[in-house]
């Protein structure tokens, strides 16, 4: 759960049009809603945030000048389960728009968290399958709340809902994780605070082996570990004003949402006196975990966390020395709880430098003379607890110019229990009598993309291997086939390791000095093949992880790969609704969606608590420049003997 206090605190006026919604203007949106359109007692706000702005207000932004500030509202009364938007307009203090969105749910709140357990504990039928496990003391009984998805059961229709796994716990601080009470889920009407139904798969005896990670149950640690000390006698590289960060040649804004966490803005690089843009707005669109297990409930578990809990919301307050190491710059975040009041995520992004080794090398094989630079890379990274897993969102620029984001997974596995004499089909014994299910974890990120500009086109990049014959008489040749993803349906790719295959995003108008058209290169570096069934209801509703690439022509309201409203939903939103128009992509403004993910067959290792593991993607400039541009990377000072002979 997130470190989050409510909080009165004003913060300093927006100096720019992306910078986050203040204090002040959550409050200020709240009342003008609630004053416009009160929706009574029943009446949530499932978010408040900023309504960014056009391209063209960002470009034309200067220091001290006016600009827009609208905000975004989406609000229900969970009286009758019915969903409102709102524009509010800043500036003048109205709302400029209000529409009922049919047919949706909104996200499952923090309010809906801790409600779960409480409403679920209090039912005498869910008391009674306790009771029928030997399961009396209630409050040591550990219900997670999970998204119920969409299976078009007839008693669910029409309602907001929770479906609930639950374990034991022997005292308030043990690892529940370790003890799976199988077979037993509730599912909960949120609206109505009550449970709608009891799911009982038939009674397994609860493990109860010990199975804690935490300090406080280790008597014993490792003696051998000398201190690491990460020291920056000068202080960092990077200046950061506002939620401006400038560190060497790069340039970009700092943003965070309720719903995406970390997004970052304005990606520029400098180079020969001019700012160079290279994305607009990168952030984690959605993912999705769709569990291996057909039966017992656990069907059921495929959650969306980004659309559904929202990873923002529950971002941790990071810690120096614990998950960030040296001269840190912190950066909290302000969201709004579900009354539309303020409160403040304390140090909810991490920004700092690091070193990365070698950045580029060579030793001169007849003078022996040697050149070598030492790399660092800019760090910043935000990391969210979503149930019983963590999800760190880290991305790093480095001094070639290169982008890569990487998703750090940790936490503890989800577990089931199992019966006498059972042998799992659909995941692995991580500790007696329990057992931890065959998973993934697929995210999908909104890459808005402006590489020198807006007008992009997207090429595919294949390596072929030539037949021998004339031209090719050793069979040692191959080249490249370049394919200009022309539209919205042909640009829906996916990896061809046969291929090496990879995708360029190309300026329309702008060559480096060899003539070459200026590019980035998105390099999938983590592409996982789906195992579910085209029919299933989690591909219908995902169905942007059957794809590692997508393209769309830029639409400010296209945000989110399953649509804006995942919860519940029966499918078909996001992008695969989107690219029907099948828009031309080429010499446009374009947003690249890119696919990634975990295919996560649990090990032993990975309990009671997983070490990180990791998935991500690289943009490396292609062209963007005419040569190395970290030749001007001066020597360490502290080792210059070394770095130049």
């Amino acid at each position: 759960m997130p470190d989050a206090v409510a909080d009165t605190r004003t913060t300093q006026a927006p100096r720019h049009p992306l910078d986050p919604l203040t204090p002040d203007e959550i409050r200020r949106a709240t009342r003008l809603v609630r004053a416009a359109h009160d929706l009574g007692a029943g009446m949530m706000f499932e978010t408040i945030t900023l309504s960014e702005p056009d391209k063209d207000v960002v470009r034309g932004a200067r220091p001290g000048a006016t600009f827009p500030r609208e905000a975004f509202v989406c609000a229900f009364d969970r009286t009758n389960g019915q969903v409102f938007e709102a524009c509010v307009d800043l500036i003048a203090d109205r709302v400029v728009d209000w529409r009922h969105v049919p047919g949706v749910r909104p996200r499952i709140l923090i309010d809906d968290v801790f409600l779960v357990g409480q409403v679920a504990r209090a039912d005498p039928r869910f008391r009674a399958a306790l009771a029928r496990r030997g399961i009396t003391d209630i409050d040591n009984v550990q219900v997670d709340p999970w998204s119920a998805g969409n299976y078009g059961l007839p008693d669910e229709d029409g309602r907001r809902l929770s479906h609930t796994f639950c374990w034991y716990r022997s005292e308030k601080n043990d690892n529940g994780y370790a003890h799976p009470i199988e077979g037993l889920c509730a599912v909960i009407d949120l609206d109505r605070a009550e449970v709608l139904r009891v799911d009982d798969y038939g009674v397994a005896e609860v493990p109860m082996a010990s199975r804690n990670y935490a300090a406080r149950y280790r008597t014993v640690f490792r003696d051998d570990v000398k201190p690491l000390e990460i020291v920056q006698t000068e202080g960092p590289s990077f200046a950061v004003e506002g939620n401006e960060v400038r560190w060497q040649k790069w340039r970009f804004r700092v943003g965070f949402t309720a719903r995406e966490g970390l997004v970052l803005h304005a990606v520029g690089y400098e180079d020969e006196g001019r700012l160079r843009p290279v994305l607009h707005r990168a952030a984690l669109s959605e993912m999705v975990v769709p569990y291996g297990h057909p039966g017992g409930g656990h069907f059921r578990k495929n959650a969306f966390d980004v659309g559904e809990y929202g990873i923002g919301v529950l971002a941790n307050s990071l810690k120096l020395g614990c998950d960030c190491l040296g001269t840190i710059r912190y950066f909290d975040a302000w969201l709004a709880d579900s009354k539309g009041e303020p409160y403040c995520i304390e140090s909810a992004i991490c920004l700092h430098e690091e070193d990365f080794g070698i950045l580029w090398k060579h030793t001169d094989l007849f003078t022996g003379e040697v050149d070598v630079r030492r790399a660092r890379r800019l760090v910043v990274s935000s990391i969210s607890t979503v149930g019983n897993y963590e999800y760190g969102s880290f991305w790093y620029l480095y001094q070639d110019g290169s982008i890569e984001f990487e998703m750090k997974a940790t936490g503890i596995l989800n577990t089931a229990g199992l019966r006498a004499g059972e042998a799992p089909r659909y995941g692995t014994i991580v500790s007696p009598g329990v057992y931890a299910h065959y998973h993934q974890h697929i995210f999908n990120m909104r890459l808005d993309m402006a590489v020198d500009g807006e007008r992009n086109r997207v090429v595919e990049v294949d390596t072929v291997a030539l037949p021998m014959g004339p031209d090719n008489p050793h069979g040692n040749a191959f080249t490249l086939r370049e394919t200009v993803l022309a539209s919205e349906q042909a640009a829906q790719r996916t990896v061809d390791f046969n291929a090496a295959r990879y995708w360029k995003i190309e300026s329309a108008q702008e060559r480096n000095r060899l003539g070459q058209p200026t590019a980035y290169r998105l390099m999938s570096t983590s592409p996982v093949p789906i195992f579910s069934s085209p029919q299933s209801s989690v591909v219908r509703r995902a169905a942007f992880m059957t794809r590692q690439l997508w393209v769309t022509a830029y639409d400010r309201d296209e945000m989110y790969a399953a649509g804006r409203y995942p919860n519940q939903s029966k499918g078909g939103d996001g992008l695969p609704a989107w690219t029907l128009l099948d828009r031309p992509l080429v010499d446009t403004d374009l947003v690249v969606w890119h696919s990634f993910g975990l295919h996560h067959i649990p090990r032993p290792e990975d309990f009671p608590v997983q070490p990180v593991t990791t998935a991500g993607f690289m943009l490396q400039p292609a062209g963007f420049f005419s040569e190395n541009p970290a030749l001007d990377v001066p020597p360490a000072r502290s080792t210059m003997s070394c770095c130049v002979d």
